[in-house]
C-alpha cells in the first residue's frame, strides 16, 4: 500500500475485497454482527465513501468500541457489502498517517527560507527551524523544550500576544541584530475555539534593505548628477524621460525608437496612467518631424457635438458664435508634424468615418467649408480599451482600426515591471523634495515592499500621486507604513488572509520578536508576509527572478533571499523557466 498523508482519503483504500454471499450481517445503523460458520463477530459498518477522518471521529465517539476494537465492513449506497478492513490495519493506518504528516510538516518547515517558531500553551518552544537558527544564531537544541522568554525579552515577543490574547500581527518590522532585518507575522493556532499554541514566521529582508539603501544612495547621486548636467547640456535623448530598466519597458522603448524613424501610423496600447502620451511625444521628437508641431487631442474629453470642429476646424460664419475668420482644426495645425489622438476608442462612430476619409485621402474640409485642405500629418493614436472587441461589437469601425493599427506599441502596466518601482519611487521622492523644498525623505523597507506588492491599477500616474502624498505626510524625514493609502494596505492584508499556510483558517501566521521599544526602527504593523503572497503569473514570476538575479549580480543565494524562496526552490524555478 502506498504511504498515506491525508485523513481525507476514503476508507475503501484500506479494504480487502469480500464476497457478500460469504457472510451474513445482523445490523443496526452503524454496527452489526458477522457470522462466519458457527462463529459470530462484532463489526463496524461504514459507507465505503467515508473518509478516514470521519471514521476516526465516529470511533472516538463510541466509547464502548474503544474497549472492544473490531473490524470494519464497508457498504455501498444500497447497503451491499463491498469490503473488509481488519481493526489492526485501520489502527496502523492512523499511526502511519500521523507519522507521515509529521515528517511532511517538518520537511516543509525545514525547507522554507523563513524562520519558523512554534510554541505550546505554556510558551514552550516545540519547533525551531534551520532558518531561525541562522537569523537568531541560536542552535535548535538550545531552544526546543525551553520557554521562549528565556531567550528573548517578554515584552518583545509577539507570540505571547497570539498565545494569551488570540491576536494576530502582520509584517511587524524588527531588527533582531544590527546586521539583520526581519518582518514578523504571528498568529494563534486554534483547534475549534481553543488556542493550543502559536506560530510565528520571520522573513529575512536584510538583502532587500541593503539593496534599497544602495539604490536610494545611487539614485539620489544619479539624480543630482543629471540635474547638474541638464544645466549645461539638456538630455538630447527623446526617450530620456521614460524611466525604468526592466526588460518589458526597455523592449517597448526599443520598438518605439525603431518606428520613430519612419512615418508609419502608430497605435499605442496600454492601461490608463502607463505614459502613452509620453511615448507619443518621444516618438515625435525622435522622428524627422521633430521640428514641426506635436498636437494632442483627447477624444474622450471633447463633447461629440464639438469634436468635428476641433479636429477639422470650421469656416468663418459656419455656425452661430463662430469666429468670422474661421479656425483651423487640430489636424490642420499638425501639418508637417504629428497629431496624437488619445483615447481613440471614445471617438463617435459618425466621426470615425470622416477621420478615416481624411487619413486615406490626406485631405478634408473644414466645417462649413467648400475648399479641400491637404495635410501631411503623422497620426499616433492611443487607447486603453480593447479595440478588437469593440470592432466585433460594432462600436469601432474595422477599416479605421486597420488604418490606425499599422504598428502597435504595447506599454506594460506597472504591475508587470515591479522591478522598476524602487527606481521610480526614489526619482519621484527627489522631485517632490525639490518642489517642497525639504530633504529627500527615507522610506522604510516595509513601505517599499508594500509599494512593490501593490497591483497599481492607475500605474505610473497613481504611483506618482501616492509618492507626492507620502512626501507631504512624512515626519522627521521618514515615510512610515501607516502613512500609506488604505487601498495599498488593504490589498496586502487581504492577500495574507488567503495565504496557503494559514493555520486552521486563520490569517497567515508568523514571527517572533517585535521591534525594540525606543529603537529608531519602531515596530510598525503591516499587512501580511511577502513569502505567502498568491503565486503570480508565470511571465511575471520569470521576470521577477531575472530582476533579482540582475540586482544581486548573479548571486543565487542572495537572489533567493530577496525573492523569499529557498535556494532549492529558486533552482527549480530557474530550470522551469529556462534561466
Amino acid at each position: 500500500m502506498k504511504p498515506l498523508f491525508s485523513l481525507n482519503d476514503k476508507i475503501s483504500c484500506l479494504a480487502d475485497p469480500i464476497d457478500p454471499a460469504s457472510i451474513s450481517l445482523r445490523r443496526d445503523e452503524a454496527t452489526g454482527v458477522r457470522r462466519i460458520g458457527d462463529r459470530e463477530e462484532n463489526v463496524w459498518l461504514l459507507p465505503e465513501t467515508t473518509t478516514l477522518a470521519a471514521a476516526g471521529q465516529q470511533l472516538l465517539g463510541d466509547a464502548e468500541r474503544l474497549h472492544t476494537p473490531c473490524d470494519v465492513i464497508t457498504v455501498d449506497g444500497d447497503g451491499t457489502v463491498t469490503g473488509w478492513i481488519p481493526a489492526q490495519r485501520l489502527l496502523a493506518a492512523y499511526i502511519s498517517i500521523s507519522a507521515n504528516q509529521d515528517i511532511l510538516l517538518r520537511t516543509l518547515l525545514d525547507t522554507l527560507s523563513e524562520a519558523i517558531t512554534i510554541v505550546d500553551t505554556d510558551n514552550i518552544v516545540r519547533y525551531w527551524n534551520p532558518a531561525a537558527e541562522k537569523i537568531y544564531e541560536i542552535d535548535r537544541s538550545q531552544v526546543v523544550g525551553t520557554r521562549l522568554d528565556e531567550h528573548f525579552a517578554s515584552e518583545s515577543i509577539r507570540l505571547l500576544d497570539a498565545l494569551t490574547q488570540g491576536e494576530s500581527v502582520y509584517r511587524v518590522y524588527h531588527v533582531p541584530r544590527p546586521d539583520r532585518h526581519v518582518l514578523i507575522n504571528a498568529a494563534p493556532i486554534r483547534k475549534e475555539a481553543e488556542i493550543i499554541g502559536a506560530i510565528s514566521i520571520e522573513q529575512d529582508i536584510t538583502e532587500l534593505v541593503r539593496l534599497n539603501d544602495e539604490l536610494a544612495h545611487t539614485t539620489a547621486h544619479l539624480h543630482n548628477l543629471q540635474q547638474e548636467m541638464s544645466r549645461f547640456h539638456p538630455a538630447d535623448d527623446p526617450f530620456f524621460p521614460i524611466k525604468g530598466h526592466s526588460s518589458q519597458i526597455q523592449s517597448a522603448i526599443q520598438s518605439a525608437r525603431k518606428v520613430a524613424q519612419t512615418d508609419a501610423t502608430v497605435l499605442i496600447d496600454g492601461e490608463s496612467g502607463v505614459g502613452k502620451e509620453l511615448f507619443a511625444q518621444a516618438i515625435h521628437q525622435a522622428s524627422r518631424r521633430r521640428d514641426q508641431p506635436f498636437i494632442a487631442i483627447n477624444c474622450g474629453a471633447i463633447p461629440a457635438a464639438l469634436f468635428e470642429s476641433e479636429l477639422f476646424g470650421y469656416q468663418g460664419g459656419a455656425f452661430t458664435g463662430a469666429e468670422k475668420k474661421g479656425k483651423p482644426g487640430k489636424l490642420e495645425l499638425a501639418h508637417g508634424g504629428t497629431l496624437f489622438l488619445d483615447e481613440i476608442g471614445e471617438l463617435p462612430l459618425e466621426l470615425q468615418v470622416k477621420l478615416l476619409r481624411a487619413l486615406q485621402e490626406r485631405q478634408f474640409y473644414r466645417v462649413g467649408g467648400t475648399e479641400p485642405i491637404t495635410v501631411n500629418t503623422r497620426i499616433i493614436s492611443a487607447t486603453n480599451r480593447n479595440l478588437e472587441q469593440m470592432v466585433a461589437e460594432g462600436l469601432f469601425r474595422e477599416d479605421l482600426y486597420y488604418r490606425l493599427n499599422v504598428f502597435t506599441l504595447e506599454i506594460p502596466p506597472l504591475r508587470m515591471r515591479r522591478e522598476d518601482i524602487p527606481e521610480l519611487v526614489h526619482i519621484f521622492l527627489q522631485e517632490y523634495a525639490i518642489a517642497h523644498e525639504h530633504p529627500v525623505p527615507r522610506i522604510t523597507p516595509e513601505v517599499m515592499q508594500a509599494l512593490i506588492d501593490y497591483s497599481w491599477p492607475g500605474n505610473i500616474r497613481q504611483l506618482r500621486n501616492v509618492i507626492e502624498r507620502l512626501s507631504i505626510l512624512q515626519e522627521g524625514g521618514l515615510i512610515r507604513y501607516e502613512q500609506l493609502p488604505s487601498a495599498i494596505k488593504q490589498q496586502q492584508e487581504t492577500s495574507y488572509l488567503h495565504a496557503p499556510y494559514a493555520p486552521s483558517g486563520e490569517a497567515a501566521a508568523p514571527p517572533l520578536a517585535a521591534g525594540v521599544r525606543g529603537h529608531s526602527f519602531a515596530a510598525q504593523a503591516a499587512p501580511a508576509f511577502a513569502g505567502f503572497a498568491p503565486p503570480a503569473r508565470e511571465e511575471s514570476e520569470r521576470e521577477r527572478i531575472l530582476a533579482a538575479l540582475e540586482r544581486t549580480y548573479g548571486n543565487r543565494k542572495a537572489a533567493a533571499e530577496l525573492l523569499g524562496y529557498s535556494r532549492g526552490t529558486l533552482y527549480n524555478k530557474m530550470k522551469k523557466y529556462g534561466i
